[in-house]
């Protein structure tokens, strides 16, 4: 189907009555109402999302009763889909989704990442073309605990001292997946030994310390405790000083939100704009959450 057939047909589905509602008293964040997901959108309906999406930098989708196929198709939308390194835990003929869990199959083993964002993090920072977006769906959720927790990196940036700033602008830093990967934090084990042909996929990468959105033009910091190692072209020392302020700055209150997860949340984050952080749970409370993640472009 040609791109001009493929708008023809789009033009004939019909939009759906749907609310966007910014989230009270937050910084950042929107929730969808009204919206099924198992419905292809029209290009209006995905405007208006697309749109939410850069004015609000993370999305709640409410009540999103989708199969995995449906979710990948959303997901697509946006842009090509990224497969995680740790393939063990891709879902069975959808290498797409990443599996986010504490449950454990028939021989004990875990069926996925247990302790998935254990620390401050923009997804795949690590790598050359970091992610612009995750989608998380939630498919068990425990009885506590479990909240994720999101910073705005663009306030972030623009309520550092200036002496900071001109510290930090036009600088450049390493970001490694194996920084912090076997560092405990969370309950539990859950890490796997990462093999060379796994290694070889997250070499170290460098990237900007502070980003320009490509879409909407806004400087945002790009570090985070989980994968930003050492700022380049800087003393050691000197280095780990201004990472442990920009660390601690990046994830004041005043930029901050919490969110305590709903049965069927479909959440949608910018990476490009945002760290995130998972709190945790008991590992007797199973949780099972589903991630796509979308890829961007090279940052600048």
């Amino acid at each position: 189907m040609s791109a001009l057939e493929s708008l023809s047909v789009e033009a004939e589905i019909p939009s759906q009555s749907f609310d966007i509602r910014p989230l009270a008293g937050e910084v950042l964040g929107a929730e969808i109402l009204d919206l099924d997901l198992a419905r292809t959108l029209n290009l209006n309906d995905f405007n208006r999302i697309h749109q939410a999406f850069l004015q609000y930098k993370v999305l709640v989708f409410r009540n999103q009763q989708i199969t995995p196929e449906q979710h990948i198709a959303f997901s697509r939308r946006f842009g090509e889909l990224q497969i995680h390194v740790l393939k063990q835990f891709l879902l069975a003929n959808h290498p797409e989704v990443f599996i986010i869990s504490n449950i454990l199959d028939e021989n004990n083993r875990p069926i996925g990442l247990g302790d998935a964002g254990k620390f401050w993090h923009s997804d795949l920072s690590y790598v050359e073309l970091p992610s612009l977006g995750a989608m998380l769906h939630a498919q068990i959720l425990p009885e506590e605990g479990g909240d994720t927790l999101f910073a705005d990196q663009q306030l972030a940036y623009e309520t550092l001292p200036e002496a900071t700033r001109q510290a930090i602008d036009g600088r450049r830093a390493n970001h490694s997946y194996t920084a912090t990967y076997y560092k405990p934090k969370l309950e539990g084990e859950w890490r796997p030994t990462l093999t060379n042909a796994q290694l070889a996929e997250v070499k170290e990468v460098i990237h900007p310390v502070v980003r320009t959105h490509p879409e909407t033009g806004r400087k945002g910091l790009f570090v985070s405790e989980s994968f930003t190692t050492r700022i380049l072209d800087l003393p050691e020392a000197e280095s780990r000083q201004i990472l442990d302020q920009l660390f601690a700055h990046s994830i004041r209150p005043e930029f901050s939100y919490r969110h305590q997860w709903q049965p069927h949340d479909l959440l949608f984050w910018d990476n490009r704009a945002l760290i995130h952080l998972a709190t945790g749970c008991p590992n007797h409370l199973p949780r099972r959450m589903h991630r796509t993640t979308i890829q961007g472009d090279a940052p600048f």
